[in-house]
Parts: C-alpha cells; sequence; structure tokens
C-alpha cells in the first residue's frame, strides 16, 4: 500500500519492559531493519537514511546517501556483513529502487530501478546463501509484480506467471516492514545450522481480503527452491490461500509474516508438518482495534489458517519468532505482544516505571529483526530479554 500512517497513542498500565532504547542520530521514520548477527545491524528510512552498526547497537553508524537518493523513502535492506548490503525505496515507478554497497556503506551503486510506470515495490529479500532472491510489488494491469534474483541480488528477472494474478479483486501489499514476504526462522536442526531465510511466499490485504499467496504444488509439496523443479516434478506456480485478518478496506489485511521451521524434511513425508505461519495485521487506521489481528497455520504449509483466539491488542504491522525465547513477538503503533504458543494466543508486554522504563517503550515501532525494533523519527530498540518475562 502506497502510504502507511504513523500514529501515537496512550500507553497502556505498565506491567513488563521489553526495549531498550539506542540512540540513532537522526529523526528520520525507520521501516528497514536486518540483524546479520555478532553486532552486526543495518537500518533504513526516509530522506535515503542508512545506519549500520557493528556493535550491537552501542554507535549507529549514519551512512553516506545514494546518489540521487537525498529524497527517497528506503523501507527495505538485506545485509550479508558488516560491508556487503542492499536496500530498496518504495515510491511510484522509477522511486523504487535498489542500490548496493560491499565498502560498509561509503559508496553506493545502482543494481535495479522499477521498470513500471505505475509499479511501486513493497518488499525484498535475499536467502542467507546469497543466492536466490524475490522482490515484490504492487499489482499492475492487474497482476503482482515479483522478479526473482539468482545472484544475489545484482540482477532481477519478472516472474509472468499468470497465477499471480488478482483475478479482479482489490488487494495490495503493504510497505510497512519488508515482512510481507515470508521468512523461516531455522532453530539449528536444519544441516546450515540456525538463520534465517525467505519462503516462496507473500501476504496481501485490502478490501477484498487477506491471503497468502504462496510457489507451492499444494499443502504437503513445495519447491525447496523458487523456479527449481525436482526430477519429475511439473514447475511450481502461485496458489492463493485466504487469511482471517481484518479486512473490509484499503487499509487493513495482513501485513508481516514469519515462519518457525523445526526440522528437514524427508523425501517421502508431508512437507508441511515442519512449518508453522504466524501472520499478523489489521487496520492501520484503527490500530487500536483488536479484532482480527493474528493467525496462524500449522502442519498444513500454510494451506490453511486460524485466528488467534487471543489476538493482539491492536494493529500490527511486523511479527518475528525468537527460536532462544520460544516465543513470538508482534510490535505495531500502539504496542507490543507476544506469543508462547505459536501464535494461538497473545498477551500485551508493557515498560516497567519501577525499572525506570521510558513510558512509550513497548509502542511506536514499525519492524522487528530481532533483537532490534525500528520506527518513526528515528527510535531503534533492542530486545532485553531478561526483562521481557514469559
Amino acid at each position: 500500500m502506497r502510504r502507511i500512517l504513523l500514529l501515537v497513542l496512550l500507553a497502556a498500565p505498565a506491567a513488563l519492559a521489553q526495549f531498550k532504547l539506542q540512540t540513532s542520530n537522526t529523526t528520520a521514520d525507520l521501516r528497514g531493519i536486518h540483524n546479520v548477527g555478532n553486532g552486526v545491524a543495518w537500518a533504513s528510512g526516509t530522506n535515503g537514511t542508512v545506519l549500520r552498526t557493528e556493535d550491537g547497537g552501542y554507535v549507529w553508524q549514519t551512512c553516506a546517501i545514494p546518489p540521487g537518493a537525498e529524497k527517497l523513502d528506503f523501507r527495505g535492506i538485506q545485509a550479508f556483513d558488516a560491508n556487503t548490503a542492499i536496500v530498496m525505496s518504495s515510491g511510484k515507478g522509477d522511486l523504487s529502487r535498489l542500490y548496493k554497497t560491499t565498502d560498509g556503506c561509503h559508496t553506493w551503486k545502482l543494481v535495479f530501478t522499477n521498470p513500471d510506470v505505475d509499479g511501486f515495490f513493497d518488499g525484498f529479500w535475499i536467502n542467507v546463501d546469497r543466492n536466490e532472491g524475490i522482490l515484490l510489488g504492487d499489482p499492475v494491469r492487474g497482476e503482482f509484480v515479483v522478479f526473482l534474483s539468482s545472484d544475489s541480488g545484482g540482477s532481477w528477472k519478472r516472474d509472468k506467471s499468470r497465477a499471480l494474478s488478482t483475478h479482479g479483486l482489490s488487494i495490495a501489499v503493504f510497505a510497512a516492514s519488508n515482512s510481507s514476504i515470508a521468512r523461516n526462522i531455522r532453530e539449528g536442526t536444519d544441516a546450515r545450522g540456525p538463520g534465517e531465510d525467505f519462503f516462496p511466499g507473500f501476504v496481501t490485504g485490502g478490501r477484498d481480503g487477506a491471503y497468502l499467496f504462496e510457489k507451492w504444488e499444494g499443502p504437503h509439496h513445495p519447491k525447496p527452491r523458487m523456479g527449481h523443479g525436482m526430477p519429475g516434478w511439473p514447475p511450481p506456480d502461485w496458489n492463493r490461500r485466504p487469511i482471517p485478518l481484518a479486512t473490509g478496506n484499503d487499509a487493513s489485511g495482513a501485513f508481516s509474516i514469519s515462519l518457525r521451521y523445526t526440522g528437514s524434511p524427508c523425501s517421502d513425508c508431508g512437507f508441511g508438518k515442519y512449518w508453522h505461519f504466524v501472520a499478523v495485521g489489521g487496520n492501520y487506521e484503527k490500530p487500536e482495534e483488536a479484532q482480527e489481528t493474528a493467525a496462524f497455520s500449522d502442519s498444513d504449509g500454510g494451506w490453511t489458517w486460524v485466528a488467534a483466539q487471543t489476538p493482539p491488542h491492536g494493529y500490527r504491522s511486523s511479527v518475528a519468532y525468537d527460536p532462544a525465547l520460544r516465543l513470538w513477538i508482534t510490535v505495531g503503533p500502539n504496542g507490543t505482544d507476544v506469543s508462547t504458543d505459536d501464535g494461538r494466543n497473545w498477551r500485551a508486554i508493557h515498560p516497567s516505571a519501577a525499572l525506570h522504563e521510558p513510558p512509550d517503550a513497548d509502542r511506536n515501532w514499525n519492524a522487528l529483526s530481532l533483537p532490534f525494533v525500528v520506527g518513526p523519527k528515528g527510535r531503534i530498540g533492542r530486545l532485553d530479554p531478561a526483562a521481557l518475562g514469559k
């Protein structure tokens, strides 16, 4: 969606603290955040802003602005290490771009510009192996725009599948937190060890419903890599599955999705049971409304969804799973919620006056890449597991 409102609401009664606020030295509205690990993280936002830390957020460095990007809104960032990152701007037509740095953000190179005059980039992701990537945009001529990369984002090719059609529905993607594209969290049971990859799927919203578009054969037979079939298997294509989240207007739907990956699939068993999906959203114009703000899909690869029994207490723009704490956390303009039962029930957490936490430490957040969270006016926080409580 083209606009996401930034709303400031009153805090709820104090309970437990969760985020320690950090100094960003910027007033830009931040929506992009990516934690690389080992103290390295990158953030991005309005007015061509890119930030970088190498010490876990103790110091955030203000990067050089990419050429011609002084007025661009960088809503997504993907980093590989302390020196290499790609940042995505969102805007109509050629205001949607990708820039890349390989020298710690001292210099940038423009690597891709939206070729559609009426297009709008909403999110992108490249897997941890620096190989395949996906770039997602609002519908153009009735079809969602998806570009794929097989060279770590160096070049992009349009996915021309007719299954990306909106079928005349009024649906689109929200560029709220660069998390409308599904990402899976590896818990260490995979041969590659713990980490984060993207999954071939994205969520939508709008007047005519919230959906998961996923590039799978079916509920138990996904393609392990986008665009690459296995011997004897037909090429994968996109499927559309409904998600029970708030809809009915252009401001509502699914805003963020994440996956928990718990094991490696065997060659002759149902694949879906190795994944657990959680999606969050709601109505960003009415962030205090708590109905239909979270849903989950368990054991069938996103084919069927169930609304959370106890949902987050308002509109939520980003969700992530923390393997160490074994809980899900979701954030938005009016607060933060956690779930310890895979998204079935959520409880709100708030700052603690006894611990001298800022009264707004739980709210005014846009995006997560744990342990970091970012928000409007340069807000950056880091999750404090000791204070979180379970």
